[in-house]
């Protein structure tokens, strides 16, 4: 009899099953479903219009994905149902929804149809900033000591915001809904048919702390008078930490998946945390980067310390045994492609089609014999504004140090230097704070498809990188949760640090900083600094001034 576990890996856009052969650590398949009704950012399925800046979902492709994602990779494989041991999920965050009691979302009600608060509000959901600010300056005149934990600063992404927007904006919505819960803990609820809440979306995202619980009542009805019992009326469930099982797999939906009734499921972690035990990381002193559209730093400490602009700290948040830390860039990949599809000539584009090439292929090629600093360009990486360690979303991009000679690929280099640098200050914020980084590790689609921007990485951090073994961090990490939730005497692993070290991946490539280029980059950095420091600390506030303007 064979030993399999499933990591389920929610995503923007689609969800993926991932069968993980238990005795021999091989990734067996996976299947992929992309959500019908995909990132609604414009209207809802009735046509009705959206405010800017709002992005939501319909929690049905959730469900449907659970459904044929797991029926899918199971069937194809021959897979026997008694045969997976363990099912571990992964999904972004925060992404909430108002649901009834009985676990049903209030946007399937045939009264909120119409109603975008009664769906799911996305993690890139910005249509709550003003709330985001009211709530800061709430925590502030209070004195709420949590609060730097959260960098000192709260975020429109995270779930308080997206709920008080509700609150203001469709108070029926609120009224109804039995819980206001982030996704991963309704599809764990789904699948178990116990209700609880996962430590890491509660610490990262609602400002659960493992002592200390949720903020008091007299906060909630600081926010709002409707909101002063929302932790008792809307949001309280046992915490259970990554590491933890959830529940077991109730015979509905054993017969719905295809299944065994009885199968444990893990409790939930957020999309990018799942890559940390995925990459064999098991312990402090490594810097995991998820590299996509944006990018997600995390590392681990023994320690717990606030830190200016970090996004959380979490007991258990990633792995078991140590405080979690988070920080983030907004736009990474997200401004590579902004160029590659504004800014780029018809006759670059012409010579790539003949090369067979992409864009971005072809411009890394430009770009490799080109020296840091010989264009003469600097750029700030904040055309979505910036996470860590500022945490304002009201800054943007710029490029400086363009004249008549400047050519695309040297625009689109200072563009990957300047992720680099954006990670390079949010490493030293760690490491001010007395969280040491040794070496950094990256994972996501990017960092296979461009070893230059690793290399770039190394040199402006001036640390080696490597790179994460498997193009799914998401869904392995998540299956090795499964693993974990099933217990010793089932999967044969004494600890969770044993199970991360045999799922664990790395790639055997190295990207080890070169002096000269560290020098070089050295200068270029603290000219980054310098530009950091005028636009973003509010000695001009230019950006934010124009940004009044636009429509």
């Amino acid at each position: 009899m064979g030993k399999y576990a499933i990591g389920l890996d929610y995503g923007t856009l689609s969800v993926r099953a991932l069968l993980i052969n238990v005795e021999t650590r091989e990734e067996v398949g996976s299947y992929i479903y992309e959500y019908p009704h995909g990132s609604m950012e414009t209207e809802l399925p009735c046509g009705k219009k959206l405010p800017i800046n709002w992005a939501l979902q319909h929690p049905a492709d959730y469900v449907e994905g659970l459904e044929k994602t797991i029926r899918g990779v199971v069937s194809e494989n021959h897979i026997p149902p008694e045969e997976v041991i363990g099912i571990g999920v992964d999904f972004t965050s925060s992404t909430i929804l108002p649901v009834l009691s009985d676990k049903t979302p209030l946007c399937e009600l045939p009264e909120f149809k119409e109603e975008p608060n009664a769906y799911v509000k996305l993690w890139k959901h910005h249509g709550a900033e003003k709330q985001a600010q009211y709530i800061d300056r709430i925590c502030k005149e209070r004195g709420e000591e949590w609060l730097s934990l959260y960098g000192g600063k709260v975020s429109s992404e995270w779930m308080l915001p997206k709920v008080l927007e509700t609150v203001e904006m469709a108070p029926e919505v609120y009224r109804k809904a039995d819980r206001f819960m982030e996704a991963m803990d309704w599809i764990t609820w789904i699948l178990t048919g116990e209700e609880s809440r996962s430590a890491c979306a509660a610490g990262y995202k609602m400002f659960y702390h493992h002592e200390k619980g949720y903020p008091g009542k007299e906060f909630f009805k600081a926010l709002n008078p409707m909101m002063e019992n929302f932790v008792e009326e809307k949001l309280e469930a046992p915490i259970k930490g990554v590491g933890e099982c959830a529940g077991y797999l109730t015979k509905e939906m054993a017969d719905r998946l295809g299944l065994k009734e009885g199968t444990p499921v893990a409790t939930a972690i957020i999309d990018a945390h799942a890559s940390v035990p995925a990459c064999g990381i098991d312990g402090p002193g490594k810097m995991l980067i998820i590299m996509g559209t944006s990018s997600c730093h995390m590392i681990q400490s023994e320690k717990e310390e606030g830190i200016p602009g970090n996004c959380g700290i979490v007991k258990d948040g990633m792995i078991p045994g140590y405080f979690g830390y988070e920080s983030g860039q907004c736009c990474v990949g997200d401004q590579f492609a902004w160029f590659v599809k504004n800014c780029v000539p018809e006759k670059y584009a012409v010579d790539a089609r003949e090369k067979g090439m992409n864009l971005h292929t072809y411009l890394t090629e430009k770009c490799k014999d080109l020296e840091p600093g010989e264009s003469g360009l600097v750029a700030l990486d904040w055309f979505n504004g910036v996470r860590s360690p500022l945490m304002d979303f009201n800054l943007t991009g710029m490029i400086l140090g363009m004249n008549l000679q400047t050519k695309p690929e040297e625009i689109y280099l200072a563009l990957l230097e300047s992720t680099a640098y954006g990670t390079r200050m949010i490493m030293e914020n760690f490491e001010n704070h007395g969280v040491e980084v040794n070496e950094i590790v990256v994972a996501g689609g990017i960092a296979n498809k461009n070893p230059l921007l690793m290399q770039i990485y190394a040199d402006v951090c001036n640390k080696t990188v490597r790179i994460c073994g498997t193009e799914q961090s998401g869904a392995l990490g998540s299956a090795i949760l499964g693993i974990i939730a099933a217990g010793e005497e089932v999967s044969g692993y004494q600890s969770a640090q044993d199970v991360i070290a045999a799922f664990g991946r790395l790639q055997d490539v190295k990207y080890v900083p070169d002096a000269k280029r560290v020098a070089a980059y050295e200068k270029l950095y603290q000219e980054y600094t310098t530009l950091f420091d005028y636009f973003g600390k509010g000695e001009n506030d230019v950006m934010k001034r124009l940004m009044e303007g636009r429509k």
